[in-house]
């Protein structure tokens, strides 16, 4: 199962889904992606040589979700086998292992630190010189979220249709 970010620019990645490893977290990031829920969203934390971050509905950090869903990583005795090396794509969470919902971040570079600690669902396939280019925009200082200058703006998210 394959899924497109389109962002504002035109830019476009490319990630293969793995859903037979975690199928929580697949499932939701599709049913969100059918709602068009990222759609006009920002990557609105972006951590050069870490990751960038998107999905949430007010373009902060700390904005909460209005549900949760279980984490499926190995510290909440789901091990998906999927590990945080460049262009992985995973779920942010809180504190608590079963507090992710709607952000999640992609792997600029290999973040083996994360491994077993989040829920890695999926793998860039495509667009890597994409994920370079957000993830060297200039940003706004740690404490104010490492916040993009000029907003990353995600166009639409959605799922690459195959087949007949």
């Amino acid at each position: 199962m394959q899924i497109s970010i389109k962002m504002k620019n035109g830019d476009m990645m490319v990630f293969e889904l793995f859903p037979e490893k975690a199928p929580i977290t697949v499932s939701n990031f599709i049913s969100l992606i059918e709602k068009n829920f990222y759609d006009g969203l920002t990557f609105h934390r972006v951590v050069k040589d870490y990751v960038i971050q998107g999905g949430s509905e007010d373009n902060t950090c700390m904005c909460p979700s209005n549900f949760t869903i279980h984490g499926e990583f190995a510290a909440n005795g789901h091990d998906t086998g999927v590990d945080h090396a460049r262009g992985a794509i995973s779920m942010a969470r809180g504190d608590d292992f079963n507090s992710a919902g709607t952000q999640f971040f992609v792997v600029h570079k290999d973040a083996h630190q994360l491994d077993g600690k989040y829920a890695a669902f999926g793998k860039l396939v495509d667009g890597y010189e994409v994920l370079d280019a957000i993830a060297t925009v200039e940003t706004a200082p740690p404490e104010q979220e490492n916040r993009p200058i000029i907003p990353q703006v995600i166009d639409t998210i959605r799922v690459i249709k195959t087949g007949a």
